[in-house]
Protein backbone atom coordinates (compact mmCIF):
# COMPACT_ATOMS: atom_id res chain seq x y z
CA UNK A 1 0.00 0.00 0.00
CA UNK A 2 2.72 2.91 1.04
CA UNK A 3 5.09 1.62 -1.86
CA UNK A 4 2.01 1.62 -4.77
CA UNK A 5 2.17 -1.20 -7.21
CA UNK A 6 3.36 -1.87 -10.91
CA UNK A 7 0.64 -3.00 -12.74
CA UNK A 8 0.77 -4.90 -16.11
CA UNK A 9 -1.42 -3.44 -18.94
CA UNK A 10 -2.38 -7.51 -19.41
CA UNK A 11 -4.11 -6.59 -16.06
CA UNK A 12 -6.36 -4.17 -17.38
CA UNK A 13 -7.00 -5.81 -20.28
CA UNK A 14 -8.13 -8.62 -18.84
CA UNK A 15 -10.02 -7.57 -16.11
CA UNK A 16 -11.06 -3.56 -16.68
CA UNK A 17 -14.35 -4.72 -18.14
CA UNK A 18 -15.50 -7.42 -15.69
CA UNK A 19 -14.35 -6.00 -12.37
CA UNK A 20 -13.53 -2.55 -11.08
CA UNK A 21 -9.95 -1.65 -11.96
CA UNK A 22 -9.15 1.03 -14.12
CA UNK A 23 -5.98 2.84 -15.71
CA UNK A 24 -6.75 6.06 -14.04
CA UNK A 25 -5.57 7.61 -10.88
CA UNK A 26 -8.53 9.10 -9.84
CA UNK A 27 -10.74 5.70 -9.66
CA UNK A 28 -9.00 5.07 -6.33
CA UNK A 29 -8.30 1.09 -7.29
CA UNK A 30 -7.60 -1.44 -4.56
CA UNK A 31 -7.01 -5.07 -4.86
CA UNK A 32 -8.53 -7.96 -2.39
CA UNK A 33 -6.52 -9.91 -0.14
CA UNK A 34 -7.49 -13.60 -0.10
CA UNK A 35 -8.41 -13.39 3.59
CA UNK A 36 -11.01 -10.27 2.42
CA UNK A 37 -8.33 -7.55 3.38
CA UNK A 38 -8.59 -4.54 1.01
CA UNK A 39 -5.86 -2.53 -0.51
CA UNK A 40 -4.86 0.84 -1.63
CA UNK A 41 -3.34 0.03 -5.39
CA UNK A 42 -1.60 2.92 -6.45
CA UNK A 43 -0.39 1.85 -10.01
CA UNK A 44 3.03 3.83 -9.93
CA UNK A 45 3.66 4.15 -13.28
CA UNK A 46 -0.15 5.72 -13.96
CA UNK A 47 0.64 7.74 -10.25
CA UNK A 48 3.78 9.03 -12.11
CA UNK A 49 2.37 10.05 -15.41
CA UNK A 50 -0.53 11.92 -13.68
CA UNK A 51 1.85 13.65 -11.07
CA UNK A 52 3.95 14.90 -14.04
CA UNK A 53 1.13 16.73 -15.39
CA UNK A 54 0.45 18.64 -11.54
CA UNK A 55 4.23 19.17 -10.79
CA UNK A 56 4.22 21.27 -14.02
CA UNK A 57 1.76 23.33 -13.22
CA UNK A 58 1.17 23.32 -9.77
CA UNK A 59 4.62 21.11 -8.15
CA UNK A 60 8.07 21.43 -9.48
CA UNK A 61 9.18 21.63 -5.89
CA UNK A 62 8.67 18.25 -5.23
CA UNK A 63 10.37 16.88 -8.34
CA UNK A 64 13.17 15.48 -6.58
CA UNK A 65 11.13 13.54 -4.36
CA UNK A 66 9.09 12.01 -7.19
CA UNK A 67 11.99 10.72 -8.88
CA UNK A 68 12.82 8.62 -6.12
CA UNK A 69 9.94 6.84 -6.21
CA UNK A 70 10.23 3.13 -6.38
CA UNK A 71 7.94 -0.35 -5.83
CA UNK A 72 9.14 -3.62 -5.34
CA UNK A 73 5.59 -4.73 -6.06
CA UNK A 74 4.44 -6.13 -9.37
CA UNK A 75 0.31 -6.99 -10.51
CA UNK A 76 0.43 -9.21 -13.31
CA UNK A 77 -1.55 -12.44 -14.40
CA UNK A 78 -0.62 -15.95 -13.56
CA UNK A 79 -0.17 -18.64 -16.77
CA UNK A 80 -3.51 -19.61 -16.43
CA UNK A 81 -4.43 -15.95 -16.34
CA UNK A 82 -5.01 -15.01 -12.63
CA UNK A 83 -4.03 -11.97 -11.10
CA UNK A 84 -0.98 -12.67 -8.90
CA UNK A 85 1.03 -10.10 -6.34
CA UNK A 86 4.54 -10.48 -6.60
CA UNK A 87 7.24 -8.69 -4.64
CA UNK A 88 10.69 -8.63 -6.38
CA UNK A 89 9.54 -10.96 -8.49
CA UNK A 90 8.83 -13.76 -6.31
CA UNK A 91 4.82 -14.86 -5.92
CA UNK A 92 3.35 -13.16 -2.80
CA UNK A 93 -0.39 -14.43 -3.12
CA UNK A 94 -3.48 -14.29 -5.64
CA UNK A 95 -5.65 -11.18 -5.51
CA UNK A 96 -8.94 -10.24 -7.05
CA UNK A 97 -10.91 -6.50 -7.79
CA UNK A 98 -14.54 -4.88 -6.66
CA UNK A 99 -17.22 -6.42 -9.07
CA UNK A 100 -17.33 -4.42 -12.41
CA UNK A 101 -19.33 -0.90 -11.81
CA UNK A 102 -20.86 2.07 -14.64
CA UNK A 103 -20.22 4.79 -11.71
CA UNK A 104 -17.07 6.25 -13.26
CA UNK A 105 -18.93 6.69 -16.77
CA UNK A 106 -21.94 8.61 -15.26
CA UNK A 107 -22.52 12.45 -14.79
CA UNK A 108 -25.16 14.40 -12.91
CA UNK A 109 -27.75 16.06 -14.36
CA UNK A 110 -25.67 19.43 -14.04
CA UNK A 111 -23.05 17.51 -15.94
CA UNK A 112 -20.61 16.97 -13.67
CA UNK A 113 -18.83 13.81 -13.77
CA UNK A 114 -18.82 11.54 -10.89
CA UNK A 115 -15.31 10.86 -11.82
CA UNK A 116 -12.73 13.17 -9.96
CA UNK A 117 -15.98 14.31 -7.46
CA UNK A 118 -16.83 11.11 -5.73
CA UNK A 119 -15.27 7.32 -5.47
CA UNK A 120 -16.08 4.16 -4.58
CA UNK A 121 -13.97 2.46 -2.12
CA UNK A 122 -13.28 -1.37 -0.83
CA UNK A 123 -16.60 -3.19 -1.85
CA UNK A 124 -19.53 -0.82 -0.38
CA UNK A 125 -18.17 2.27 0.21
CA UNK A 126 -19.12 5.78 -1.72
CA UNK A 127 -17.02 8.94 -0.75
CA UNK A 128 -17.32 12.64 -1.98
CA UNK A 129 -16.36 15.55 -1.10
CA UNK A 130 -19.52 18.68 -0.18
CA UNK A 131 -17.06 21.20 1.29
CA UNK A 132 -13.76 22.34 -0.41
CA UNK A 133 -11.26 23.67 -1.32
CA UNK A 134 -10.31 23.34 1.97
CA UNK A 135 -9.85 27.05 3.62
CA UNK A 136 -6.98 25.96 6.19
CA UNK A 137 -5.23 25.48 2.90
CA UNK A 138 -6.60 28.37 1.06
CA UNK A 139 -4.82 30.70 4.29
CA UNK A 140 -1.19 28.75 3.53
CA UNK A 141 -1.72 26.25 6.23
CA UNK A 142 -2.85 23.24 3.88
CA UNK A 143 -1.38 19.58 6.04
CA UNK A 144 1.70 18.54 4.36
CA UNK A 145 0.37 14.95 3.70
CA UNK A 146 -2.49 16.51 1.69
CA UNK A 147 -2.06 16.72 -2.21
CA UNK A 148 -5.27 18.49 -2.41
CA UNK A 149 -4.78 20.74 0.31
CA UNK A 150 -1.55 21.70 -1.60
CA UNK A 151 -3.36 22.08 -4.69
CA UNK A 152 -5.85 24.25 -3.03
CA UNK A 153 -3.69 26.28 -1.28
CA UNK A 154 -1.26 27.03 -4.74
CA UNK A 155 -4.07 27.84 -6.15
CA UNK A 156 -5.70 30.82 -3.42
CA UNK A 157 -1.66 31.95 -4.21
CA UNK A 158 -2.14 32.15 -7.77
CA UNK A 159 -5.73 33.94 -7.00
CA UNK A 160 -6.93 30.74 -9.71
CA UNK A 161 -10.71 29.91 -9.16
CA UNK A 162 -11.80 26.90 -7.07
CA UNK A 163 -12.60 23.22 -9.05
CA UNK A 164 -16.12 22.78 -8.41
CA UNK A 165 -17.64 20.99 -6.50
CA UNK A 166 -20.74 18.40 -6.25
CA UNK A 167 -23.99 20.42 -5.58
CA UNK A 168 -26.95 18.67 -2.79
CA UNK A 169 -28.49 17.39 -5.66
CA UNK A 170 -25.60 16.08 -7.88
CA UNK A 171 -24.61 14.48 -4.52
CA UNK A 172 -28.09 13.16 -4.03
CA UNK A 173 -28.16 11.67 -7.96
CA UNK A 174 -24.45 10.37 -7.52
CA UNK A 175 -25.93 8.70 -4.22
CA UNK A 176 -29.37 7.77 -5.79
CA UNK A 177 -26.75 5.49 -8.86
CA UNK A 178 -24.46 3.86 -6.06
CA UNK A 179 -27.10 2.73 -3.67
CA UNK A 180 -30.43 2.19 -5.44
CA UNK A 181 -29.38 1.96 -8.98
CA UNK A 182 -26.32 0.19 -9.02
CA UNK A 183 -25.66 -0.79 -5.74
CA UNK A 184 -22.32 -0.48 -5.51
CA UNK A 185 -22.41 1.32 -2.07
CA UNK A 186 -23.88 0.60 0.92
CA UNK A 187 -22.00 2.94 3.06
CA UNK A 188 -22.26 7.07 2.77
CA UNK A 189 -18.73 9.16 3.52
CA UNK A 190 -19.36 12.74 3.32
CA UNK A 191 -16.53 15.08 3.83
CA UNK A 192 -14.27 17.85 2.51
CA UNK A 193 -11.22 20.29 3.11
CA UNK A 194 -11.37 21.87 7.00
CA UNK A 195 -13.09 25.41 7.20
CA UNK A 196 -13.42 28.80 9.15
CA UNK A 197 -16.59 28.98 9.73
CA UNK A 198 -18.06 26.46 11.16
CA UNK A 199 -21.78 27.19 11.70
CA UNK A 200 -21.99 27.69 7.88
CA UNK A 201 -20.17 24.25 7.58
CA UNK A 202 -22.98 22.32 9.45
CA UNK A 203 -25.89 24.22 7.62
CA UNK A 204 -24.16 22.56 4.42
CA UNK A 205 -23.71 19.70 5.49
CA UNK A 206 -27.70 18.93 6.32
CA UNK A 207 -29.01 20.60 3.27
CA UNK A 208 -26.12 17.68 1.46
CA UNK A 209 -28.02 15.04 3.96
CA UNK A 210 -31.88 16.46 3.09
CA UNK A 211 -31.67 16.45 -0.45
CA UNK A 212 -30.36 12.99 -0.42
CA UNK A 213 -33.41 11.87 1.94
CA UNK A 214 -35.41 13.34 -0.40
CA UNK A 215 -33.93 12.06 -3.40
CA UNK A 216 -33.08 8.60 -1.81
CA UNK A 217 -34.36 8.09 1.32
CA UNK A 218 -32.28 7.72 4.07
CA UNK A 219 -33.52 4.40 5.66
CA UNK A 220 -32.91 3.30 1.58
CA UNK A 221 -28.88 3.27 2.67
CA UNK A 222 -28.48 0.05 4.47
CA UNK A 223 -25.03 0.96 5.84
CA UNK A 224 -24.24 3.68 7.41
CA UNK A 225 -23.87 7.40 6.82
CA UNK A 226 -20.48 9.13 8.34
CA UNK A 227 -20.01 12.50 8.30
CA UNK A 228 -16.45 14.58 8.20
CA UNK A 229 -16.69 17.89 9.70
CA UNK A 230 -14.14 20.75 11.50
CA UNK A 231 -15.13 20.65 15.15
CA UNK A 232 -17.33 23.63 16.16
CA UNK A 233 -16.41 25.51 19.08
CA UNK A 234 -19.99 25.24 20.05
CA UNK A 235 -19.91 21.13 19.93
CA UNK A 236 -23.96 21.44 20.07
CA UNK A 237 -23.84 22.61 16.22
CA UNK A 238 -23.23 18.99 15.45
CA UNK A 239 -26.73 18.24 16.55
CA UNK A 240 -28.21 18.90 13.72
CA UNK A 241 -26.21 17.05 11.48
CA UNK A 242 -27.10 14.27 13.55
CA UNK A 243 -30.81 15.23 13.34
CA UNK A 244 -30.35 15.31 9.74
CA UNK A 245 -29.55 11.26 9.37
CA UNK A 246 -25.90 11.35 10.16
CA UNK A 247 -24.92 7.89 12.00
CA UNK A 248 -21.47 8.84 13.10
CA UNK A 249 -19.69 12.30 12.96
CA UNK A 250 -15.78 12.26 12.29
CA UNK A 251 -13.51 15.32 13.52
CA UNK A 252 -9.62 14.33 12.04
CA UNK A 253 -6.86 15.04 14.52
CA UNK A 254 -4.73 13.12 11.46
CA UNK A 255 -1.91 13.51 14.56
CA UNK A 256 -1.55 13.29 18.02
CA UNK A 257 1.55 14.48 18.86
CA UNK A 258 0.83 18.16 19.37
CA UNK A 259 4.08 19.53 18.66
CA UNK A 260 4.40 17.66 15.59
CA UNK A 261 0.48 18.28 14.80
CA UNK A 262 1.83 22.21 14.26
CA UNK A 263 4.65 20.99 11.38
CA UNK A 264 2.59 18.14 9.53
CA UNK A 265 -0.56 19.90 10.12
CA UNK A 266 -0.28 23.48 10.79
CA UNK A 267 -4.42 24.59 9.77
CA UNK A 268 -5.54 22.80 12.60
CA UNK A 269 -2.94 23.39 15.23
CA UNK A 270 -3.42 26.93 14.31
CA UNK A 271 -7.37 27.05 14.20
CA UNK A 272 -8.62 24.02 16.19
CA UNK A 273 -5.98 22.27 18.02
CA UNK A 274 -6.43 19.33 19.68
CA UNK A 275 -8.31 19.85 22.66
CA UNK A 276 -10.94 21.81 20.48
CA UNK A 277 -11.27 18.15 18.77
CA UNK A 278 -11.05 16.20 21.85
CA UNK A 279 -14.57 18.23 23.44
CA UNK A 280 -16.01 18.25 20.40
CA UNK A 281 -15.62 14.25 20.14
CA UNK A 282 -16.34 13.69 23.78
CA UNK A 283 -19.77 15.78 23.69
CA UNK A 284 -20.87 13.11 20.91
CA UNK A 285 -19.85 10.12 22.64
CA UNK A 286 -21.59 11.62 25.94
CA UNK A 287 -24.61 12.43 24.55
CA UNK A 288 -25.25 9.72 21.39
CA UNK A 289 -22.61 7.14 23.25
CA UNK A 290 -20.10 5.01 22.28
CA UNK A 291 -18.90 4.61 18.31
CA UNK A 292 -20.85 7.45 17.29
CA UNK A 293 -17.96 9.72 17.71
CA UNK A 294 -15.00 9.48 15.31
CA UNK A 295 -11.37 10.95 14.47
CA UNK A 296 -9.02 9.81 11.71
CA UNK A 297 -4.53 9.70 12.06
CA UNK A 298 -2.35 9.63 9.07
CA UNK A 299 -0.60 6.96 10.40
CA UNK A 300 2.89 6.90 9.01
CA UNK A 301 3.48 10.24 9.57
CA UNK A 302 4.30 10.61 13.57
CA UNK A 303 5.90 7.44 16.01
CA UNK A 304 3.33 4.35 16.76
CA UNK A 305 3.68 5.11 20.32
CA UNK A 306 2.74 8.29 19.90
CA UNK A 307 -0.51 7.38 17.90
CA UNK A 308 -1.68 4.49 19.56
CA UNK A 309 -1.14 6.94 22.95
CA UNK A 310 -4.03 9.02 21.19
CA UNK A 311 -6.25 6.64 19.78
CA UNK A 312 -6.28 4.91 23.43
CA UNK A 313 -6.99 7.93 25.19
CA UNK A 314 -9.91 8.37 22.89
CA UNK A 315 -11.47 4.71 23.16
CA UNK A 316 -11.51 5.33 26.23
CA UNK A 317 -14.01 8.03 26.17
CA UNK A 318 -15.97 5.86 23.53
CA UNK A 319 -14.47 7.81 20.42
CA UNK A 320 -13.21 5.45 17.28
CA UNK A 321 -9.64 5.79 16.43
CA UNK A 322 -9.21 5.40 12.52
CA UNK A 323 -6.08 4.57 11.31
CA UNK A 324 -5.55 6.25 8.09
CA UNK A 325 -2.14 5.28 6.18
CA UNK A 326 -0.24 7.59 4.77
CA UNK A 327 0.56 6.79 0.99
CA UNK A 328 4.16 8.85 0.32
CA UNK A 329 3.19 9.74 -3.52
CA UNK A 330 1.80 13.69 -3.45
CA UNK A 331 3.82 15.72 -1.49
CA UNK A 332 6.62 15.20 1.63
CA UNK A 333 6.16 15.13 5.01
CA UNK A 334 9.05 16.59 7.17
CA UNK A 335 11.17 16.82 4.30
CA UNK A 336 10.46 13.26 3.11
CA UNK A 337 8.45 10.59 1.21
CA UNK A 338 9.33 7.34 2.75
CA UNK A 339 6.68 5.55 4.50
CA UNK A 340 7.50 3.89 7.53
CA UNK A 341 9.36 -0.04 7.16
CA UNK A 342 6.82 -3.23 8.42
CA UNK A 343 7.81 -3.47 11.95
CA UNK A 344 5.60 -0.02 12.30
CA UNK A 345 2.78 -1.34 10.78
CA UNK A 346 2.86 -4.34 12.65
CA UNK A 347 3.32 -2.62 16.15
CA UNK A 348 -0.24 -0.19 14.84
CA UNK A 349 -2.15 -3.76 13.71
CA UNK A 350 -1.32 -5.15 17.08
CA UNK A 351 -1.62 -2.32 19.36
CA UNK A 352 -4.97 -0.84 17.74
CA UNK A 353 -6.77 -4.54 17.92
CA UNK A 354 -5.84 -4.75 21.66
CA UNK A 355 -7.87 -1.05 21.89
CA UNK A 356 -10.28 -1.96 19.75
CA UNK A 357 -11.08 -4.95 22.19
CA UNK A 358 -10.50 -3.71 25.66
CA UNK A 359 -13.00 -0.61 24.83
CA UNK A 360 -15.27 -2.55 22.77
CA UNK A 361 -15.13 0.00 19.86
CA UNK A 362 -15.94 -1.00 16.24
CA UNK A 363 -14.97 1.46 13.28
CA UNK A 364 -17.46 2.32 10.33
CA UNK A 365 -17.78 0.05 7.84
CA UNK A 366 -18.51 -3.69 7.22
CA UNK A 367 -14.97 -4.55 4.98
CA UNK A 368 -12.19 -2.76 4.82
CA UNK A 369 -11.60 0.45 3.20
CA UNK A 370 -8.44 1.14 0.74
CA UNK A 371 -6.52 3.09 2.81
CA UNK A 372 -7.64 2.39 6.07
CA UNK A 373 -6.21 -0.23 8.28
CA UNK A 374 -9.44 0.02 10.61
CA UNK A 375 -12.11 -2.33 9.69
CA UNK A 376 -9.69 -5.11 8.40
CA UNK A 377 -7.79 -4.97 11.93
CA UNK A 378 -11.22 -4.94 13.27
CA UNK A 379 -12.68 -8.12 11.46
CA UNK A 380 -9.53 -9.89 12.43
CA UNK A 381 -9.11 -8.48 16.15
CA UNK A 382 -9.07 -11.60 17.77
CA UNK A 383 -6.71 -13.85 16.22
CA UNK A 384 -4.38 -10.93 16.22
CA UNK A 385 -4.62 -10.36 19.94
CA UNK A 386 -4.38 -14.36 20.15
CA UNK A 387 -0.85 -14.47 18.12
Amino acid sequence: MTKGVKVSRNVYERFGKTHRIYPDPLTCNCLILPDGTIVQMTDLALHMRYLKTAILLEALRNIKYTMRLRTPFTLDLSQDGRPILLHNGTLVTEVSFPPASRFYEQRTSSDLPYLGNAVLQGMDFLSFQCLWPCQFAKTGHACQFCYSGGVAERLSKRNKPDPPVPTPRDAAEIVEFAVTKEQSASHIQITGGSTLNTQAECRVIVQYLSEIHRVVGLENITGEVLVYTTPPEDPTEVDQVFEAGADRIACSLEVWDEELAKVITPGKARFTGRQRHVDCLTYIADKYGPNRACTSFVVGVEPAESFLAGARYLAERGIVPIASIWIPFGRPVMGKMEAPGLEYYRRVKEGLAGIYEDYDIEPPGSFGLNVCLCRDIWNHRSEINET
